[in-house]
């Protein structure tokens, strides 16, 4: 398979927020909390794939209680946290090794095109604070996560 793969991890939330030493820095009513993990190969393609998903996934429900409705349908906003982790691989031992994660540098670059498109398209955008350690609080609405891999356009 192809080495490409931005992951991403949408949970839909009737609440949620981000801490940084005890301090609240970002808070979202409902939306999606996106937690975003790059890999090191991946290119402006699987950016572009993801967020295409992130702004038009219907899972939202309708007055039916069918999953029906998007985030712009609901008025929903966004937090996003850049997430690393995302890539680790527990297949060898119990430590998880993050070799295919992308570096600080790319990772951070990626996270902030997704914010700024996100944004660019309408959508109000929270973020975490990347390269901190953050405590991440969050009601989700369902439950209801979903996983977007750009792999899988394959």
């Amino acid at each position: 398979g192809s080495e490409m793969c931005i992951r991403d991890r949408i949970q839909q939330v009737k609440n949620a927020n981000v801490k940084v030493d005890n301090e609240e820095i970002s808070k979202i009513d409902k939306g999606f909390l996106v937690f975003l993990g790059v890999k090191d190969t991946d290119t402006m393609d699987d950016l572009a794939y993801v967020k295409k998903k992130i702004e038009k996934l219907r899972i939202f429900e309708d007055k039916d209680g069918k999953m029906n409705l998007s985030l712009s349908d609901v008025g929903g906003k966004i937090l996003l946290v850049s997430q690393f982790t995302l890539f680790g691989d527990v297949r060898k031992g119990n430590r998880p090794s993050f070799i295919e994660a992308a570096r600080p540098e790319k990772a951070n670059e990626f996270y902030e095109i997704m914010k700024n498109e996100l944004i660019a398209e309408g959508f109000e955008v929270e973020t975490g604070k990347f390269q901190t350690h953050m405590e991440v609080g969050l009601v989700n609405d369902g439950p209801t996560t979903i996983l977007i891999d750009s792999e899988r356009i394959l």
